[in-house]
């Protein structure tokens, strides 16, 4: 089976060809299969966010190889990744960056503008659909500072999941809520991991939530410890 997420000797400098430069990623393999769900955990400033940022195709990494649902990304220029990205992955970090000025449905339907410039009536239904599974079907119409702060990251869940992304990257999707509200959006992304097959990488620093997950990944200094 063809791995979603394929890593191959990456490695991430800053500063490269300064007297400053520094290497973060010190030759990571991973691979990630269709349906995993997985914990990415590790001390702070481990490179666990520089990591899930190259597997986002937000950076590139400095050598090695990256592959995305078989592409190589090493190969595409920015508007090739920036595609792949739109089409392929679904973000969902600590803070939710809903736009304030739009309703939550509008939030929803982000992606799908961002992606091909207008929503049209399936993406508006595939919005609503996902509100609902949320738990948010009464509040479509809402702005960010209407919610609580569980219910604008379920709204963030939602965003994410508009395209039907391959793979879901979550940053510490749980480490700015109260622990019910955590436990809820813990929940919801595994029921859409089980629903849909998508692959799920997600960086806590909850033992319990790493727990539940199908297999874990540990970054200390740069490397993958386990």
């Amino acid at each position: 089976m063809e791995a979603i997420v394929e890593l191959s000797g990456v490695r991430k400098s800053y500063g490269v060809g300064t007297a400053v430069e520094a290497e973060v990623l010190h030759g990571i393999d991973l691979r990630l299969e269709p349906g995993e769900f997985v914990a990415l955990v590790g001390p702070s400033g481990s490179g666990k966010s520089t990591l899930l940022n190259l597997i986002g195709l937000l950076e590139r990494p400095t050598s090695g190889t990256l592959h995305i649902g078989g592409r190589d990304t090493t190969t595409l220029d920015e508007a090739e990744l920036t595609g792949l990205r739109g089409r392929s992955i679904g973000f969902v970090f600590q803070f939710h960056h809903l736009l304030p000025g739009f309703s939550a449905l509008e939030n929803v339907l982000m992606p799908a503008i961002i992606e091909r410039g207008v929503a049209g009536p399936d993406d508006l239904r595939r919005a609503r659909e996902l509100l609902a599974r949320v738990g948010l079907a009464e509040a479509e119409h809402k702005r960010p500072s209407q919610l609580s702060g569980g219910m604008q990251q379920r709204v963030a869940v939602a965003r994410a999941l508009a395209l039907s992304p391959r793979l879901i990257l979550a940053d510490e999707p749980t480490g700015n809520l109260d622990t019910r509200s955590a436990n809820e959006i813990f929940e919801l992304l595994l029921e859409f991991n089980r629903d849909t097959g998508a692959a799920c990488l997600v960086v806590t620093h909850d033992p319990s939530l790493a727990a539940r997950c199908q297999r874990r990944i540990e970054i200390v200094d740069g490397r993958v410890a386990n």
